[in-house]
């Protein structure tokens, strides 16, 4: 598993707006998914009390820790992983074109990308139906108060590094990354990497390519700064 623990968001004034489009359409999945606009309201306004623990999110779902006037709860979530076959459409679609990996890197969620999974019968984004959770407290209804919370604060994880929502599908960022180097490694023929490209294939190729070996080295990097005394090898 790759379970990523996200820092806890402080306390805010005014209710956090989703900026991006892929945000507001999980935030549009987490409306959906609600009882009723009361819920709704009560969750933001949770949300932003600063009294929600760092949400630890893993391929299919994530787990955090709401406290509010009544106690301490312990919240989790479910999202839909995708199935093989819909992985390696993924995958493909990405390997596709050579910016697609820069602007994943880059923090962004190519619309196009999107639509050409979608296109591929790969459906990213979630709707209500998919965001199944569970809590501690007593509430009847699902998801509750302190769920829709925590979905809420997903939003800005989400916002801030789509490779989330990708892990939450079952495709984290070191597992897609991998299987994109494998892809650039095929070997040239008819249906390979290569011929997917028109007109200068071998640069887009060589840039899909720079741009992996950049984000592995950082990973390593990162993995150094996390673990000091852990060696890495082949770091350069």
């Amino acid at each position: 598993m790759n379970a990523v623990v996200h820092p806890r968001v402080p306390p805010r004034r005014g209710a956090a707006r989703a900026t991006t489009w892929w945000g507001k359409a999980w935030t549009r999945a987490v409306e959906e998914s609600a009882y009723a606009d009361r819920d709704l309201l009560l969750a933001r306004t949770l949300s932003r009390s600063g009294r929600i623990g760092g949400i630890t999110t893993d391929e299919g779902g994530f787990v955090a820790a709401v406290e509010d006037d009544h106690g301490l709860w312990t919240v989790s979530g479910t999202v839909p992983v995708l199935d093989e076959p819909s992985r390696t459409a993924f995958v493909e679609t990405v390997a596709a074109e050579a910016g697609r990996v820069a602007a994943l890197l880059a923090g962004e969620l190519p619309h196009d990308l999107v639509e050409h999974a979608e296109e591929a019968g790969v459906e990213l984004l979630p709707y209500g139906g998919e965001l199944g959770s569970a809590c501690t407290c007593d509430a009847w209804v699902d998801p509750c108060v302190h769920a829709l919370a925590v979905l809420y604060q997903l939003t800005g994880v989400v916002e801030a590094d789509p490779f989330v929502l990708l892990q939450l599908r079952g495709l984290p960022r070191d597992v897609l990354l991998a299987r994109l180097h494998e892809r650039v490694g095929e070997p040239h023929d008819e249906g390979s990497f290569e011929g997917s490209f028109e007109g200068n294939e071998v640069g887009e190729r060589d840039d899909l390519e720079t741009g992996l070996d950049a984000a592995m080295r950082a990973a390593r990097v990162l993995a150094l700064v996390d673990e000091p005394d852990k060696p890495v090898e082949h770091l350069f």
